[in-house]
């Protein structure tokens, strides 16, 4: 039960920009780099001569930011996609090792920072920049998924409820591929995001990243989730029940792929790419050899050493919580759909969190806050065990759950969501402050991929040590006590007409752990944090 939201960040000398994660609304003086808080940047008023300007315009780049929009749009559906097929293999009853095994499709957002030089520094010029890569890759994303389509249900298997036929290593390497080529977009648009917008208005790339990409994933997994659930769409969408719902994957692969190759063949025809008339300079380029260079200058810093180590161990705390909570809850008997429709209520909240919290982040130490929130975070992912363990107790003979059930889940996921988002919006507050503005951009995508990465690490390793640390026995057996440890025992145990019983859940002992291991990170590396917020921006500059 974890969120991912980014938004871009902007500077003047515009090396890289293209790189740059998203980022909560928290933005950068263009020629000064320093923050500015609380109003975006297409906002505030400039003085000049002693007088100042009204607010921009966004005059002539609605189109721009209709069409940036749109593509983030794109960019979200495979991580919609990507993030519902963990609901229908746990339906399957996958164990949770072919869990950790999936988990790295979501790697390639936190990897992109190795490829990300080459998109920047290899174009056709006849074409553009940017669209030598996005109209390529959107088309390889479109054929690809239109051959999945007619592909998934054998790597899914055909029935829900075992394992049979399930292909847990092709869905993998398949949706990673997938996730691959949208990370590759992702870097085309940001870019493009950059000098299609007139200088005035290129904050507004945050905004179409956030809302394009948000509104992407919600149609990959919230409206997917209920529209392939039977239930949901008996309840509310038919007046004559049947037993699948309006879409199955197959349909909703081949639906969306030949929306990308339509719009893909759109934007190429009708889509020039110039740069805006009002800026007035055009990206500074590097050769691929110049920016994995800048790269290792950068991580050389002392100072950033010691910020990855932070990164890379400061989540291990939430692995738990982030990465099992959610499959625990459907492998009690939660329907998948409806834990997918608990996510629409969020929406306004992640919305409205940034803006509020931006307000306490923009001193001279934003992780204060992330220290202050941390904590109840690592509350939060026991008080969700506490929930999985409260959960069968509360199902109705029917087998389905009461609505105050489900008013206890959304209501410990919205506190979750503000620690979470206290954290985040601190984070990358530190990450704009810290940033060496001569080469922000790459500064900033670095740091984001380093921290990314930290959080991926903990969550396959977590789905990793589930089924490890679960404890089973099998009762009934005619042939006599036998084990039901792994897969084979388990089998073996049905077979002789026994059942495998639970009698020590490794979710609760991995949630456990976390927390120990979250506090223990809390009480020593408050410490490491404080003294890397009391260094001077001459320590995090490499030029």
């Amino acid at each position: 039960m974890s969120s991912n939201d980014n938004r871009n960040m902007t500077r003047r000398s515009k090396p890289h920009r293209h790189e740059a994660e998203h980022m909560p609304s928290e933005d950068v003086d263009m020629d000064s780099g320093l923050n500015l808080p609380h109003m975006p940047l297409h906002m505030q008023h400039i003085e000049e001569d002693g007088k100042p300007h009204k607010p921009y315009s966004i005059e002539g780049d609605r189109g721009n930011i209709a069409l940036l929009t749109f593509l983030y749009v794109l960019q979200g559906i495979p991580l919609g996609l990507a993030a519902s097929i963990p609901y229908l293999l746990q339906s399957r009853q996958v164990n949770y090792k072919d869990q950790a095994i999936f988990s790295f499709v979501y790697w390639p957002f936190s990897m992109k920072l190795l490829w990300a030089p080459i998109v920047d520094a290899v174009y056709v010029p006849r074409i553009g920049r940017r669209k030598s890569w996005l109209v390529p890759i959107q088309y390889l994303l479109g054929f690809f998924m239109l051959w999945l389509s007619t592909h998934v249900v054998w790597m899914l298997g055909d029935n829900e409820g075992n394992t049979e036929g399930v292909s847990i290593v092709t869905l993998t390497f398949i949706f990673f591929i997938l996730n691959f080529l949208a990370a590759t977009q992702d870097i085309a648009v940001d870019g493009w995001a950059l000098t299609m917008l007139a200088r005035r208005n290129v904050a507004w790339a945050s905004t179409c990243n956030s809302v394009g990409q948000t509104a992407g994933y919600f149609m990959g997994h919230v409206v997917f989730m209920a529209l392939e659930s039977a239930n949901f769409c008996n309840n509310y969408l038919r007046s004559t029940p049947k037993d699948y719902g309006i879409v199955d994957l197959s349909g909703f692969l081949y639906m969306w792929g030949i929306v990308f190759l339509v719009t893909t063949t759109l934007v190429m025809i009708m889509k020039k790419e110039v740069q805006s008339a009002e800026s007035d300079e055009e990206e500074e380029e590097h050769s691929i050899l110049q920016t994995y260079q800048l790269l290792f200058r950068i991580v050389q810093l002392p100072s950033v050493k010691t910020l990855m180590m932070v990164l890379l161990t400061v989540k291990m705390g939430f692995a738990a919580a982030d990465a099992v909570t959610g499959l625990k809850l459907i492998e009690e008997g939660v329907p998948r759909d409806n834990l997918a429709l608990l996510g629409i209520p969020m929406v306004p909240l992640q919305i409205v969190l940034p803006v509020i919290i931006t307000r306490y982040t923009t001193g001279p130490q934003p992780m204060n806050i992330y220290l202050k929130a941390m904590p109840y975070r690592l509350i939060m992912g026991l008080e969700f065990a506490l929930v999985v363990w409260w959960a069968p107790s509360t199902r109705l003979p029917s087998g389905e759950y009461p609505v105050y059930f489900y008013c206890v889940v959304l209501a410990s996921y919205a506190l979750h969501q503000i620690a979470l988002y206290s954290m985040f919006v601190s984070m990358m507050a530190f990450f704009a402050k810290i940033s060496d503005p001569a080469i922000g951009g790459t500064y900033m995508t670095l740091l984001n991929t380093i921290s990314n990465f930290g959080g991926n690490w903990p969550s396959t390793v977590a789905l990793w040590l589930v089924e490890a640390l679960t404890w089973k026995s099998c009762s009934g057996a005619k042939d006599g006590y036998l084990f039901c440890s792994s897969t084979a025992e388990a089998e073996t145990c049905t077979k002789a007409e026994g059942t495998c019983l639970i009698n020590v859940d490794g979710y609760y002992i991995l949630s456990f752990v976390c927390a120990i291991i979250g506090f223990t990170w809390w009480r020593l590396g408050s410490k490491k944090i404080r003294h890397l917020q009391q260094l001077s921006q001459q320590d995090w500059t490499c030029s």
